[in-house]
């Protein structure tokens, strides 16, 4: 298949559908379970209100849509927003397994384009979505649109450690996820599209500096694995 980082946007569409049953498995192992922990600190650092409207873009199989939906409480909602059919289908089998239906709306739709009015909700996240994006800064500033002033928004995502010596070791695991994913799912061209992206992306400063020109302000990091992941959070200064 030999895709890469330029592979038009409905082939990779088209990867999420086929990797979907296997998505959460993989993620476990590419990062020895590690992903789950990292968005339970991600929460505890977020600290979203109760009662929130919430937008999770990129949500994926819903397990951070779900997290937000128990921190929003009944008066709350959280739309988790995906262009992937199959990874919202098991999503929706999630949300009705942790009996957050009534919190949680889960829409089929484009992160460059976010379907929704300016100044719509208090929050917006997304996780290990923007290096799959054809834009991230697109993505960023669309977040920004849709979330009201002094609202928060969050990312969390792999990155390039910017340590000389973790970097070496980094980008050699990486180099072996396609040759794991191949004896567990047999899914090889899939998995290294997605180690192909992940090496590519930007370090976590340059990150932040990203959020800030989408229009973020204050913004914090929280490094996992020495780097090798950041939540990258802050507060939107538009008027």
């Amino acid at each position: 298949m030999g895709l890469t980082n330029k592979t038009p946007e409905r082939v990779v569409n088209r990867l999420f559908d086929d990797i979907a049953d296997h998505y959460d498995e993989m993620n476990d192992v590419m990062t020895f379970k590690t992903q789950r922990n990292w968005r339970r600190q991600a929460m505890r650092l977020l600290h979203i209100e109760t009662g929130a409207r919430v937008l999770d873009v990129c949500c994926g199989t819903a397990d951070w849509t779900i997290a937000l939906a128990r921190a929003v409480g009944p008066t709350g909602h959280v739309t988790g927003l995906d262009f992937s059919r199959n990874m919202l289908a098991i999503g929706d089998k999630k949300v009705t397994q942790a009996k957050q239906q009534k919190q949680v709306s889960l829409v089929e739709g484009d992160a460059m384009h976010l379907p929704f009015a300016d100044n719509t909700f208090e929050a917006a996240t997304i996780g290990f979505g923007l290096r799959n994006v054809p834009d991230a800064n697109q993505v960023l500033r669309e977040m920004v649109r849709v979330v009201k002033p002094g609202g928060l928004v969050a990312s969390l995502e792999t990155s390039i450690p910017e340590n000389v010596i973790i970097k070496i070791g980094w980008r050699a695991y990486f180099k072996l996820v396609p040759y794991i994913a191949k004896l567990r799912v047999h899914n090889f061209d899939q998995y290294n599209y997605l180690q192909t992206t992940a090496k590519q992306f930007v370090s976590a400063t340059k990150l932040q500096q990203m959020f800030e020109t989408a229009g973020v302000s204050n913004v914090a990091i929280k490094r996992f694995m020495f780097g090798a992941a950041a939540l990258h959070y802050g507060r939107t200064i538009k008027k």
